[in-house]
């Protein structure tokens, strides 16, 4: 690197001072966060290696990595689900005295995920968690189809869960990490992916579910009888070890260059960035000198005044401490924007799983007072609430690229909209009506997923991005084990489930509109 011609940034710089003005390779495109919400240098190099890869461009390494991100968004979308489904067969096989202690294991192994998985990539990097969490995922699935009583299937649950947990803090980050500022929108378009996930579940769960399964109504529910979730046990686990397989074997994923940059890894950085460059039959004019000269552009604007040698070493050695959460927090509109995305995040945790993960329960029971509750009827009812959700995801995509609604407006009002179609649910008298308006909440509770976690990523640094993933996600969780807690002691087969759930859907749409960041057309950092 020491013989490469001058860098644009190094001629465009002034001869006995320095610059009061990031030079123009660096100005475009527009950053999310506002300027001195992050650490000026840190600020300076990130927007450098924004202008590198939108230089580069959407090629052949992002498409691939396009296609095993999705890999993760399923995986999300898909073991939830899966738990959702057996939770019927599961419950009248064992006859467990607190059947939902299934649900309540699934999310503290997904809280243990995200907070593992989540923290974990912001300090040892994205490479390992990557490769390592559907791994995880379907060593356990896969052992947790030879359960031989409820305690088995709870605890490999939570297992299976933990990395489940870590899949959409890792993911998003790396796939946000190597987009260009045009193409972030496909962060939204992913959640396709997370659709698709449940359709599949469904799909295998209907005639496995539906015809190996005890009936709601029997007695003498035996392991002979009721094979059925054990056999879809194997099939999820031997899906998620094919995704292990794709990942770890076929695919070579790249650390993400602004990590390594934050780490103080500048020309493992620049090295990256030609690699991807390589890949999508490009070349990049990016030099180590263009990262290294930031550090003199960006010095003058730092609020500590600290020796750029100082600061250089402060943050080699920034590992095992607060300084990622501190980061997200550093000024009253980052601050404010953290704890309102973490409190949005919240509100969900707790909505969506009061709802939706005892969905076929609630299906079964209400359809056996409108006379039509078969096993066999509820897992066909649930795959047409599966399909419904595709075309939201991809309307989502489209929307959060509209002007006049952005991130912010499509996701407020599809979270508005999700709550409200659960309000309408219990007028629903027949199995068809309760069948249709639970086809639009799903529809409209996909939009708000697709947009959810893109637009989180998004408003935070790459540095702490792990960091803020995990924070909200662990939000998410912890009021996810509240549900199936709630559950416990409330009775499903009222509505009373539902007006919670949605009340809290409305109100993190409200909650949504007071967001400080609108990320439509620009660049993460």
């Amino acid at each position: 690197m020491a013989d490469s011609p001058p860098s644009k940034l190094e001629s465009e710089h002034k001869d006995g001072g320095v610059a009061t003005e990031l030079p123009s390779l660096i100005e475009a495109p527009t950053a999310v966060l506002e300027k001195g919400s992050i650490d000026p240098v840190y600020e300076a190099k990130a927007k450098v290696l924004n202008k590198a890869i939108q230089d580069i461009g959407m090629g052949r390494y992002q498409w691939q990595l396009f296609i095993v991100i999705g890999f993760g968004w399923a995986s999300d979308n898909l073991w939830p689900i899966v738990t959702s489904l057996i939770f019927t067969p599961v419950k009248n096989e064992f006859h467990p005295t607190r059947a939902p202690f299934l649900t309540l294991a699934q999310n503290i192994g997904l809280l243990i995920g995200a907070i593992f998985w989540g923290f974990g990539c912001d300090i040892f990097g994205r490479r390992w968690a990557f490769n390592l969490t559907i791994g995880v995922t379907a060593v356990f699935g896969l052992i947790a189809a030879g359960s031989p009583n409820f305690a088995a299937i709870a605890t490999f649950a939570a297992l299976w869960s933990i990395g489940v947990g870590g899949n959409l803090p890792v993911d998003s980050a790396i796939f946000l990490e190597f987009l260009p500022g045009s193409h972030q929108y496909l962060l939204t378009v992913l959640s396709i992916d997370w659709a698709l996930a449940q359709v599949f579940a469904t799909l295998i769960a209907w005639p496995l579910l539906g015809n190996l399964t005890c009936q709601q109504t029997d007695t003498d529910c035996t392991k002979k009888k009721n094979m059925g979730w054990r056999y879809f046990m194997l099939a999820m686990g031997g899906v998620a070890m094919l995704m292990f397989f794709v990942r770890f074997v076929c695919f070579t994923i790249y650390e993400s260059p602004k990590f390594l940059m934050g780490k103080g890894n500048d020309a493992e950085a620049v090295k990256v960035v030609h690699e991807v460059a390589r890949r999508n039959g490009k070349t990049s004019t990016l030099t180590l000198e263009d990262l290294q000269l930031c550090e003199q552009l960006a010095g003058p604007i730092s609020v500590s005044q600290q020796s750029h040698a100082a600061a250089a070493i402060k943050r080699n050695l920034q590992k095992i401490n607060t300084s990622h959460v501190k980061a997200l927090f550093a000024t009253k509109k980052l601050a404010f924007s953290t704890g309102l995305i973490t409190l949005i995040w919240a509100f969900i945790g707790l909505g969506f799983p009061l709802y939706n993960a005892f969905l076929p329960f609630i299906q079964a029971t209400r359809g056996a007072d409108f006379g039509d509750g078969s096993t066999y009827l509820t897992y066909r009812n649930s795959l047409i609430i599966a399909i419904l959700g595709i075309p939201g995801c991809l309307l989502g995509g489209y929307l959060v690229e509209y002007p006049r609604l952005g991130r912010k407006g499509t996701l407020s009002l599809s979270t508005i909209l999700t709550g409200v179609f659960l309000f309408c649910s219990t007028t629903a008298v027949t199995s068809d009506a309760l069948l249709g308006w639970n086809c639009a909440y799903n529809f409209m509770s996909n939009i708000m997923y697709a947009v959810l976690y893109s637009y989180t990523p998004e408003i935070f640094p790459t540095k702490d991005r792990g960091t803020g993933n995990a924070i909200t996600a662990s939000a998410n969780r912890v009021f996810g084990i509240m549900a199936p807690i709630i559950a416990m002691f409330a009775n499903l087969q009222t509505s009373a489930p539902v007006y919670v759930s949605g009340a809290l859907f409305i109100a993190s749409g409200m909650l949504v509109l007071a967001l400080p960041f609108e990320s439509r057309g620009k660049a993460s950092m």
